[in-house]
This record gives structure tokens, sequence and C-alpha cells, in this order.
């Protein structure tokens, strides 16, 4: 058995799934309130729900952010101890292009992902011209960006969706909002082949120098 194992920590708790890509055998844990003590425990769980052990997983990606500062901190310490005797291959995705998946489109350029990162403020993924954009900006700033280049998709989250100026953007530009919960992590896969693994990562969080503009 090859396992894949994703985690996420950059939103509210802990959502860890393994896949078996070959097999289509999937399970997944999202738990709001986990804390990092109890990232060892909902992975002994899934092993076991798959009938699985440690060795069988080749593959661990994990979300980097943007996101909060402890849980970041612990969800991309615990998998690079995972990965650290070289067993398996350590990926660190940014939050917003990991939820970029989540649009369902193999079209990069369709999809946005706008989530709340403070009042008035967001993290904007955006591909422009084929290259592929992240943001810290005020609102009026999205919807300038979103006006400029459309998209059919965009995954937000329940701040956004609640939004009544994105809302309204949304509907002027035909984009159907796509909430970043619900959907399996395993729609993630495809990453493993667009980053390159390392067993070093660095986990980014909740402030605007984490996108400054290089001069």
């Amino acid at each position: 058995m090859k396992l894949d194992l994703f985690v996420d920590t950059s939103r509210k708790g802990i959502s860890m799934g393994l896949s078996d890509s070959t097999s289509g055998l999937y399970q997944e844990t999202v738990d709001a309130s986990a804390r990092g003590e109890t990232a060892s425990a909902i992975l002994d769980d899934l092993l076991a729900r798959v009938g699985a052990k440690l060795d069988d997983i080749k593959r661990v990606l994990v979300t980097v952010g943007p996101g909060s500062f402890s849980g970041l901190r612990t969800g991309v310490a615990f998998c690079q101890g995972l990965c650290f005797s070289g067993k398996r291959e350590l990926c660190g995705v940014s939050t917003l292009q990991a939820l970029e998946c989540f649009g369902d489109n193999d079209n990069s350029a369709e999809v946005a992902v706008v989530i709340r990162a403070r009042p008035g403020y967001w993290y904007l993924r955006q591909t422009v011209d084929g290259k592929a954009e992240e943001s810290f900006i005020e609102t009026t700033e999205v919807v300038e960006r979103l006006k400029a280049h459309p998209v059919k998709t965009v995954v937000v989250d329940e701040a956004a969706s609640a939004d009544e100026t994105l809302s309204a953007l949304f509907a002027e530009i035909a984009a159907a909002a796509v909430l970043d919960t619900g959907k399996p992590l395993n729609m993630w896969t495809s990453l493993f082949t667009k980053v390159p693994p390392s067993l070093i990562q660095e986990a980014n969080y909740i402030q605007p120098s984490y996108f400054e503009k290089l001069k």
C-alpha cells in the first residue's frame, strides 16, 4: 500500500486525510476543535481505519499558510517529524493554492480564492497571464482585480461568502462561489506533481509581510 497523507492546520483545528489513489481508498478526519497534541492520535486512528501502518505513507502534503500561528507551526513541525527519516516525501503548499483545487477546474485561470485575513482585508489568489499571484488586499482591490480578470469559480471561506460587497461582485462577474469546507483533501493530490518535495518547510502567518512584493 502506498498512501498519501494530507494535513491542514492553517484554518480551524486539524484536517487530515489518507488516500490511496491506486485503489481509490480514502479516509478523512476534520476536527475544528483539535489541537496540535492530538495530531498523532488522529493519524493513528486514520491508519487503523484503512488497515495500514506508518510505513505505508509515502508522500505527505501540508498547508503552510497563510493561517494561524500555532496551527501552522504545529502542522509543519508534525509533518517534518514524519518525514525526517527520509522514508517519505514532504511537500508544503500555500493554503490558497490548496484551496484553489476545490474549484474543481483544471484551468487555474478560471478559479480564484478569497479568504478573510482581518476586517476589511482578504487573501486573494488569482492566475493572471499564466502566473499565479497571491495578495493581501482590501475589499475594494479584490473587486477591482476580479472585475479586470473575471473567473468562473471563486473558492471562499464563510466570511467572504457572507460579505455583501463580495457576493455582489461574484454575481456581477457570474462566478460560482464554492465554500472552502466539505471538500475531500485528496482533491489536492495533483499538487504533488506541481510542488517539489523538501524536508525544510516554513509556515506563513497572517500578516501583511507575507505578501510583500519584491521591488
